[in-house]
């Protein structure tokens, strides 16, 4: 049986793949070209992760295809519904990057909150000539010890972030319309355990009460942060979207931004991605990374382990 892995696979999950039979192409092909490829090299299983759009024509053109793999927790780019009517099989790894992308919010997080983000623009530029300016002009940094970081969206990532955050000294609070109550266990390097009973707030008590927001929800059609939103939020809040793009308002948000009522934001994801906005990208109060969340080389090896897992289930039961 052929396996496309055409968004990529790591060694260890082509390794797990071959071992148990399985032929694996790594070949990235354009998404034009697709459906051919498919059809040439008779491959039954197309594992996919954000950048290559499984359509209802995709799987149309597409007779030999059996299962479809997403390396993440989304499934925005794949028609789940449609292949599911053609029998086709859609897996995805909801766990396996969750460590990665709620360390990545902390990194835009520390970055906002000190700086960091315009610091690293501009000391290759001025810090030999104006290091004394710079250090007064990036001296206001605050810490996240006591402050309170808002979770909007709490699944396995937003859980995450709520443990590094506890450990940050940070109070946590949450939005979320499926989970009214959660219990947050923290595993420490001795084997110690301490568990947090955590209660969902109402949106309006987030927004209003938060230091700190940040966003993980799936797709949404409407915006998850509107610009009647802003205007909710404390003054000098931070807003990090490592979810998706499209949760935030960005015309709202730089407007949030030049008004000082937001102090910084932090984006991995984009509303035009992947071609973002020029203000965003030249915005000296945004820190920026090209939608890296899941991208570790822990979180590549837990994802083909688990996606070659589930192919071997569903395959050699």
């Amino acid at each position: 049986m052929i396996i496309l892995a055409n968004d990529g696979i790591s060694a260890i999950g082509i390794a797990t793949l071959e071992d148990n039979g399985f032929k694996v192409l790594t070949t990235t092909v354009a998404q034009e070209q697709l459906a051919n490829y498919i059809n040439e090299k008779e491959v039954s299983v197309l594992l996919v992760r954000s950048t290559t759009k499984v359509t209802k024509e995709l799987i149309d053109q597409c007779s030999s295809l059996k299962l479809i793999g997403r390396g993440g927790i989304g499934l925005d780019n794949i028609d789940v519904g449609y292949a599911n009517k053609k029998g086709i099989k859609v897996i995805n790894t909801p766990e396996a990057s969750s460590i990665s992308v709620a360390e990545l919010v902390f990194a835009h997080l520390l970055s906002g909150s000190r700086f960091l983000y315009d610091a690293n623009r501009n000391m290759p530029l001025e810090g030999d000539s104006n290091f004394k300016k710079l250090k007064k002009g990036y001296a206001k940094g605050i810490e996240l010890r006591g402050k309170t970081i808002g979770i909007i969206g709490f699944g396995r990532i937003g859980q995450e972030v709520a443990k590094i955050a506890i450990a940050f000294g940070m109070k946590v609070i949450y939005y979320d319309t499926e989970i009214a109550k959660k219990d947050i266990e923290i595993n420490f390097f001795d084997n110690q355990r301490v568990t947090f009973s955590l209660e969902a707030s109402t949106k309006d008590e987030v927004l209003k009460n938060a230091d700190f927001i940040t966003l993980h929800v799936p797709h949404q059609k409407e915006y998850t942060i509107t610009k009647n939103d802003f205007s909710n939020m404390k003054d000098g809040v931070g807003i990090i979207n490592t979810a998706r793009g499209g949760s935030i308002d960005e015309v709202a948000l730089v407007a949030a931004l030049e008004g000082k009522k937001v102090a910084f934001a932090g984006l991995d994801v984009f509303e035009s991605e992947p071609n973002p906005e020029i203000r965003i990208l030249m915005h000296p109060s945004i820190s920026l990374s090209p939608h890296i969340g899941g991208s570790t080389i822990e979180a590549q090896d837990k994802i083909g382990i688990e996606l070659a897992k589930q192919i071997i289930e569903i395959f050699k039961a």
